[in-house]
């Protein structure tokens, strides 16, 4: 086994550095003295920084070696590793999203309880036991068992373990309350209420069924008007565009020709009707990005939209989309006159 040494090296130009060294086997089978710069004394304040900073790299070194598979090697150690492996800006592999959702749930809910944790000893019963403790609902405690899952098998997949304690993890993902889904009846009474842009996003979603990130990421160009239909080939979460979340998303989507009227009467309106552009760009962004589900949540509230807070969190049932839109309440949506400033 080998730790390698880190030491203070100085510079003829900027300020001292960390330097990393170690030995390794070379081409020729005899061992080569290797070094790698750490960072500055800015960056490391001292020795132990610098350490940590290499805590990663340590266990590709020893790779193999029976010290991956003491007491020394801690679950903070292997989700280091899966990081630099998996969750890097760089990886394709995961989208943004799905980085963003395990780096919280690592952050959050994992490492605190089992950072320190050294791997021989971490078992099924006392994960299985902390799981129920968590004030989550049991979809987000069966995701937070499932990245334990695959944490432990990035460590077999690099030997840094040799076992996965959390398959043997029992853990429901069953909802405890059944989802809100809006009738027809409850769209037309919220369609009724919101301005033209607002208007168009409900009634998107209710004929498509489509993700909010999918809405968002549409372009016109997505949108064919001739053929009605719609392309969805990319989604934007936290202003990040990535691709959509399943192969079955990117299928062509009918669009009802109701559906497609208030798709020509917001291009008229938006000052953002180019080809390329966003069909939902916020001016704020100058029309270089689409708003997000976040705004409207709160752009609602503002306008005086109380009753409906929580209609974005709801459930849409696509269909009916006709019955929806040609109805007397849906008929008394807010004009884009009348709706100027909550649509600026």
């Amino acid at each position: 086994m080998q730790n390698g040494s880190v030491i203070r090296a100085e510079r003829q130009r900027g300020p001292d550095v960390w330097e990393f060294r170690w030995r390794e086997p070379g081409a020729d089978g005899k061992r080569k003295h290797r070094r790698m710069i750490l960072g500055s004394i800015e960056q490391l304040a001292d020795e132990t920084a610098a350490r940590q900073a290499i805590a990663t790299l340590r266990l590709d070194l020893n790779h193999g070696d029976a010290w991956l598979k003491t007491r020394s090697t801690a679950v903070s150690e292997l989700a280091a590793h899966y990081r630099e492996r998996e969750l890097e800006p760089d990886t394709i592999w995961k989208t943004h999203s799905t980085k963003v959702t395990y780096e919280g749930y690592l952050n959050k809910w994992i490492l605190p309880r089992w950072g320190k944790y050294p791997l021989v000893r971490v078992n099924a019963g006392e994960v299985e036991l902390w799981l129920r403790s968590l004030p989550l609902a049991k979809s987000s405690c069966a995701k937070i068992r499932n990245l334990m899952s695959v944490l432990f098998n990035h460590g077999m997949r690099y030997e840094i373990c040799n076992r996965n304690p959390i398959q043997l993890v029992r853990q429901s993902a069953k909802r405890k309350s059944v989802p809100v889904i809006l009738t027809a009846n409850e769209v037309q009474r919220l369609l009724s209420v919101l301005g033209v842009r607002e208007n168009t996003l409900v009634l998107l979603a209710f004929g498509t069924g489509l993700r909010m990130s999918e809405l968002f990421g549409l372009k016109w160009h997505d949108i064919d008007f001739q053929n009605n239909e719609i392309s969805v080939t990319r989604s934007i979460v936290f202003q990040v565009v990535g691709p959509c979340k399943t192969e079955a998303s990117q299928k062509p989507v009918p669009l009802d020709p109701r559906l497609a009227e208030a798709l020509h009467a917001w291009r008229r309106y938006t000052s953002y009707r180019a080809a390329d552009d966003w069909v939902f760009a916020s001016p704020a962004a100058r029309g270089q990005k689409p708003y997000t589900h976040l705004f409207f949540t709160a752009e609602s509230k503002q306008n005086g939209y109380q009753g409906h807070a929580r209609a974005p969190s709801s459930r849409l049932q696509p269909g009916h989309v006709g019955y929806v839109y040609t109805s007397s309440d849906a008929s008394k949506a807010k004009s884009p006159e009348q709706c100027h400033s909550s649509s600026a």
